[in-house]
């Protein structure tokens, strides 16, 4: 079919959409609430809509104060026995889907469920709309003369009482209509491929002869396909291979890191680099706009949003907001109601919003992943932001890194323990700590409040992490691919003493 065909039929599909958007964006509590009615509604006579009597729940503030707040070890006794075959537990509808995931925090597999209306309505409506808002900031945009090199988890699917788990990528594939896999490249055979390393070579050896016109994917593992590709061709550049290729839709993990390493490889300044935030739980948010990180809030995808503030997080005070009362550059915790079946549940995530008239976010984090074993409350957001600042300063690049305190001793004071793994390492390491150490001290008060005059914490250690440190610790982990990745920041020392003992070897 010719591109101005397509793209005519892609700007219908897009001008039918966006009133649908324009909706939420102009009445996001009213949709949100009318969301939280439908799904009581739908899911009232499941075993958990007659336990807490969604029927007679009226109002926002019945449904806040009758239905608990959970984790995943809560509800992890009723995925089970959705797994085992039972239905009509936490959804009416059957639930064939689990979305596996160790998480970031530990190595314990989570069972995510999805349902037919989490895929048709949230994950595919988001990659639907993520073309719509590319194609309507970039109308010379040529994405549908080639394909989409996709880069997926490494789990195939395993069935069992006539469920299925497997990465959520997996069950995507899965799900496609066939002629989806024409439009994308590698094959879903190569795509679903259990083995990383296998499957990381079938991917070079499939796509090097393609038309790539964009990529999608987590950064992390992306730029060690697009680097295996230079090496395979030795090329210097990727537009040396792919010509046409022009966006890179990427989620998952932070892009602060990688930014000067693409760019590297992809020397162009009219590329174009598009975010996105999605996870097993569902799909949240897309950048709907060019030359902007700034992520809107999907507010239609079945999907109703509460709150927490972190600084409430955890303790008596704590108090549990919808999207009507949050504030903007305040962390919050992320807990989302579903039309999977997930109540109340928290996702694990910290964002904040630059924008409430659209609702704009950007993540800043994990609630596990942050330091504050002094009161310095050091988040993933504080510590790249720092990194992107001193790496300009001194010509470094980061591949990868993770932190945790070294506890308190006696008369010691307390500080902040660091192991990274350098591409371009700085000329001068005691300067490069300088510059980091100050430049937390300028995004974080409670940091420079505690090192002040080393009161409380002294001056951060930084160790450089031999070649391929962080791969070889997923790699002995089971980790590869996907969105895993060894957790940025841990008031625990575990990961951090596996990563020095494995760098002494």
């Amino acid at each position: 079919m010719p591109i101005p065909i397509v793209n005519s039929i892609a700007s219908w599909f897009l001008k039918k959409r966006f009133h649908q958007i324009e909706l939420f964006l102009k009445y996001p509590n009213e949709v949100q609430n009318e969301l939280l009615f439908s799904l009581l509604k739908v899911a009232k006579d499941t075993d958990i809509g007659r336990q807490y009597d969604f029927d007679s729940i009226k109002t926002y503030r019945e449904f806040n104060s009758r239905i608990p707040v959970v984790n995943y070890e809560d509800f992890q006794p009723l995925v089970e026995r959705s797994r085992n075959g039972e239905q009509n537990i936490f959804w009416p509808r059957p639930i064939k889907w689990f979305a596996k995931s160790s998480g970031t925090t530990n190595a314990k597999s989570k069972f995510i469920p999805v349902s037919s209306e989490s895929l048709e309505d949230c994950h595919y409506a988001a990659s639907k709309d993520l073309l719509c808002m590319y194609l309507n900031n970039n109308e010379d945009a040529q994405l549908f003369t080639g394909k989409s090199l996709r880069l997926g988890g490494s789990k195939e699917l395993y069935k069992e009482n006539g469920t299925a788990f497997g990465d959520l990528s997996a069950i995507l594939i899965d799900n496609m209509p066939f002629w989806a896999e024409f439009s994308s490249t590698p094959s879903n055979r190569v795509s679903l491929m259990s083995d990383w390393e296998t499957k990381m070579q079938a991917i070079v050896d499939e796509t090097i002869e393609e038309n790539v016109t964009s990529l999608a994917g987590v950064p992390s593992w992306m730029l060690v396909l697009l680097n295996n590709v230079l090496d395979k061709t030795g090329k210097d550049s990727l537009f040396d291979i792919w010509p046409n290729l022009e966006v890179y839709f990427h989620g998952g993990v932070s892009f602060n890191p990688y930014v000067e390493q693409y760019k590297a490889i992809l020397p162009s300044n009219n590329f174009r680099y598009y975010e996105i935030y999605n996870a097993s739980e569902g799909f949240f948010a897309i950048q709907d706009q060019n030359n902007s990180s700034d992520l809107l809030l999907m507010l239609d995808y079945g999907i109703f949003y509460e709150f927490i503030p972190m600084d409430s997080y955890g303790t008596l005070q704590q108090t549990v907001i919808p999207l009507g009362d949050v504030k903007l550059n305040t962390n919050y915790a992320v807990i989302i109601t579903t039309n999977a079946g997930l109540w109340r549940y928290k996702i694990g995530d910290t964002i904040r919003f630059v924008s409430l008239s659209p609702h704009r976010i950007r993540v800043t984090g994990r609630t596990k992943h942050h330091i504050n074993a002094f009161g310095e409350e050091l988040i993933i957001e504080n510590a790249e932001k720092a990194f992107k600042s001193v790496c300009k300063r001194t010509a470094a690049e980061i591949v990868d890194y993770t932190a945790a305190p070294i506890f308190m001793e006696g008369k010691e004071k307390g500080a902040h323990e660091w192991i990274i793994e350098f591409k371009t390492p700085p000329e001068n390491m005691s300067y490069f700590e300088e510059l980091f150490d100050n430049a937390l001290k300028s995004l974080n008060s409670d940091y420079e409040a505690k090192r002040f005059n080393n009161m409380t914490l002294n001056k951060p250690k930084i160790h450089c992490a031999r070649p391929n440190l962080f791969y070889d610790w997923l790699k002995e982990n089971d980790k590869l691919g996907g969105q895993h990745k060894v957790p940025r920041l841990s008031n625990s020392r575990i990961y951090l003493e596996q990563l020095l003992q494995i760098n002494s070897i």
